[in-house]
């Protein structure tokens, strides 16, 4: 099949080894001059993932609408909050037949929306699903093992997808809960960062495995309380991708979490903000909103968010953790 992957991140770059691996042809866009001059010189993004060489068969282009042309699968692999002006972008050169694959994890702040639903608005078109789950890019360029969650309600998009992706690596599960597995794919992000504030306070393991199963409870209620399966939790996209990015270094959210635990001086913490991508960040002010609009509270998200944008004291986190037993819905 022809793939076209709308982005150079390393996460663009990790989907274009694993549609390789299932020997099919992959173009990348970007809009970037500097990181596709890279691109044609060097085969490499090292900015974003250093060490990794692309196919030789790849191609690469800043058109649209040549990296559009003849695809059969489009993957949006581009940070949120550049969605909306790509998805327009992409709509001028759309064909129907086209399915399309959503790798992008959060939600857009202004409109409060995922990149399914920014998509949908947009382009109209019901091929649409969403991958995510427990992967690195680092460690699925690597060839080991790895599995992600695809949520889509069209049964031919999710066939053409797990066909094309699918390989002797990877391998994916199905779900229909689009909204679930979005939800969690940007939630973890902002978990993480606690779970790295819970780290570098010095807490012990026993105490980081009371927060992680808090931080799931209260997430796994506010997707149901917002329409989504409570099931999800137990997919890659759910405890999977949420126990990866909480435990890592490797994860860029849990780093800056570990920088606040650690009582680094913001001024450093805003610096490394300033050069590095962390979608928790961005998320954590969606999430924020997107609860309060509805008029419901929960108690992690708030937490973290006072900590991060209204400087309340770390030790906050304990406060969480101590004051209220889980409850179940």
């Amino acid at each position: 099949m022809n793939i076209t992957i709308l982005g150079a991140g390393a996460y663009a770059l990790a989907l274009t080894e694993m549609f390789k691996r299932g020997n099919n042809n992959v173009t990348i866009w970007t809009k970037i001059q500097s990181e596709y001059d890279m691109l044609i010189k060097e085969r490499k993004n090292k900015r974003a993932l250093p060490g990794y060489v692309i196919d030789d068969s790849v191609k690469f282009t800043m058109s649209m609408e040549e990296a559009v042309k003849g695809a059969n699968i489009v993957v949006i692999a581009i940070p949120v909050k550049f969605a909306r002006e790509t998805i327009r972008e992409l709509k001028k050169f759309y064909k129907k037949n086209q399915h399309i694959c959503i790798a992008s994890k959060g939600i857009e702040q202004d409109s409060l929306l995922f990149v399914s639903n920014i998509v949908r608005k947009i382009i109209r078109t019901k091929k649409v699903g969403v991958i995510s789950g427990g992967t690195f890019a680092v460690d699925m360029v690597l060839g080991v093992p790895v599995a992600l969650t695809l949520a889509t309600k069209n049964i031919g998009t999710a066939k053409v997808i797990k066909k094309a992706l699918e390989n002797d690596v990877l391998k994916l599960e199905l779900s229909k809960d689009i909204f679930g597995v979005e939800m969690y794919g940007a939630i973890k992000n902002v978990i993480a960062i606690a779970s790295g504030m819970i780290d570098g306070m010095n807490y012990p393991e026993s105490t980081k495995c009371m927060f992680i199963t808090k931080a799931l409870n209260d997430v796994m209620n506010l997707i149901y309380d917002f329409g989504g399966n409570k099931k999800t939790i137990l997919t890659y996209a759910g405890i999977g991708d949420l126990l990866l990015t909480c435990t890592s270094p490797k994860s860029r959210n849990y780093t800056l979490g570990k920088m606040f635990g650690e009582g680094v001086n913001r001024d450093i913490i805003q610096e490394y903000i300033n050069n590095t991508t962390i979608e928790g960040l961005y998320t954590l002010e969606s999430i924020h909103n997107l609860v309060r609009s509805d008029n419901k509270k929960v108690d992690i998200i708030e937490t973290i968010y006072n900590i991060i944008y209204k400087n309340d004291d770390v030790d906050k986190l304990r406060e969480y953790l101590v004051k209220k037993q889980i409850t179940r819905n």
